[in-house]
């Protein structure tokens, strides 16, 4: 590591040589990579965190561009995995972090195995880059379950939030007892995001992070706050989470994890915004194999990472096949009826 490259950060008395050090060992997964997840990667690259390991199962679109900034127009073109579109940036942004890309989901069957629990090497931290909310209860049921870690983040139309999940500290259900429902918050895809408040959101993830990994984790609990910002008008607004831990809490005080232990639930999930459907599978696909199989049903877009087949009939629906099992059926937002379609087509 050249010694020059960190140098105005370890200027910081917070930091120091031995905080960038701490960086440089420490081993975090990111889940999601889109206006929050995008923006946390790039500052955790550049800041010398030594491994990185990035889930996302989406592909990038054109509408991501206004917010999204490690993507650009060529990604659309040759329609990449985020995963690895981010990977293919970070590398070149700074070719001494080792970047782990994984194009699929995180769900209950996978989420211990992609935390890195039981393995030689687990993560230190988990940074919340998703906007699915069942998947950060999962998130928080791993993370309480093993004493991990966990960032919080969400944002959407001009204002977000933040809020550091501490072992030892309140978690999320002791804040938000129970998910709400989809009807009951707004989406990106539906209200829209600015840009920058999405850029302010992950800035704060991001410096959340480097402070804990930078050795800050016990002063953390300290001053742990919920923070939310708008930024049209600009307001600011702290909650301390100091007092938030709750005894009765169903995750951390009865140790009931009913989001991880429920390893069938979300086998379907309707895409906001997008008229799709994602289908999870229990097993593998050979995309050679699938192409094959598609071919007599439309005609067949083939890449490295997936399959996207625009089918003659219905009219209107397409699906998109990827190898970890998961399918994405285009032009309904019904799951029944995307199930048809796939039992159809793939026999999923």
């Amino acid at each position: 590591m050249n010694p020059e490259r960190y140098h105005r950060q370890q200027l910081l008395p917070q930091i120091g040589a031995e905080g960038q050090a701490r960086l440089a060992r420490a081993r975090v997964l990111l889940v999601g990579c889109g206006a929050l997840g995008s923006g946390i990667a790039d500052q955790l690259a550049r800041a010398g965190v030594g491994y990185l390991r990035i889930v996302d199962r989406d592909i990038v679109e054109l509408t991501n561009l206004q917010r999204q900034v490690l993507f650009d127009e060529l990604d659309v073109e040759q329609s990449l995995p985020k995963a690895v579109a981010a990977g293919r940036r970070l590398a070149v942004v700074n070719s001494s972090v080792t970047i782990d890309a994984r194009v699929t989901d995180l769900h209950a069957g996978n989420a211990e195995s992609l935390m890195g629990i039981g393995s030689e090497h687990p993560m230190d931290l988990v940074i919340d880059g998703t906007d699915n909310v069942e998947t950060r209860y999962l998130i928080n049921d791993a993370a309480v379950k093993h004493g991990v870690a966990w960032l919080y983040g969400g944002c959407v139309g001009t204002e977000g939030r933040v809020m550091p999940m501490l072992p030892g500290g309140a978690c999320l259900r002791c804040v938000f007892e129970t998910p709400p429902s989809g009807a009951q918050l707004p989406a990106c895809d539906t209200a829209g995001v600015l840009g920058a408040a999405a850029a302010v959101i992950s800035s704060l993830e991001s410096a959340l992070a480097i402070r804990l990994l930078a050795g800050g984790a016990p002063s953390m609990l300290a001053d742990a706050a919920l923070v939310t910002v708008n930024l049209w008008p600009v307001r600011f607004h702290s909650v301390s989470l100091v007092d938030a831990k709750r005894a009765e809490c169903l995750c951390c005080g009865a140790k009931r994890f009913s989001f991880l232990d429920n390893v069938s639930h979300a086998t379907s999930t309707s895409l906001c915004g997008r008229n799709a459907v994602q289908l999870r599978g229990t097993s593998r696909l050979s995309l050679d194999a699938m192409e094959l199989k598609l071919k007599i049903a439309g005609e067949v877009e083939s890449t490295p990472y997936f399959l996207r087949c625009a089918l003659r009939e219905p009219a209107g629906m397409s699906i998109t096949v990827f190898p970890d099992g998961r399918l994405i059926v285009h032009g309904t937002a019904d799951a029944g009826r995307a199930r048809a379609v796939a039992a159809r087509y793939v026999g999923a």
